[in-house]
Formats: structure tokens, C-alpha cells, sequence
């Protein structure tokens, strides 16, 4: 589970929007970007390249 002092700070690296926690599929979603970002052992996966598109 991520601190929330951590999700208080983090961003989308592509357009700097908020990230909503998804704790079921540990991933952090930007819903601007239609991105989600894996959380591996509790560390967020920060880079683009990882992110998983999101079906519309």
C-alpha cells in the first residue's frame, strides 16, 4: 500500500494530472491520458514506456 504522503506528490510524467490509486490492480490511472501506471512491491513504475493504455 502506498504512503499517502507519496500519492500526495505524484503526477503523470506525461501531462502532470492527478493520479487516482487503484489498490485491486495496483496501478496509478491518469485518466487524461488514458495511461495506467504499475505499483511493483509497493514503488511506483514512473515511466511512460510502462504504462499500460486504457481501453475507452
Amino acid at each position: 500500500m502506498l504512503k499517502k504522503e507519496l500519492l500526495d506528490i505524484l503526477v503523470c510524467p506525461q501531462c502532470k494530472g492527478t493520479l487516482e490509486y487503484d489498490t485491486k490492480a495496483e496501478e496509478l490511472i491518469c485518466h487524461t491520458c488514458r495511461l495506467a501506471y504499475p505499483v511493483k512491491d509497493d514503488i511506483p513504475v514512473m515511466l511512460i514506456d510502462e504504462a499500460r493504455k486504457m481501453n475507452d
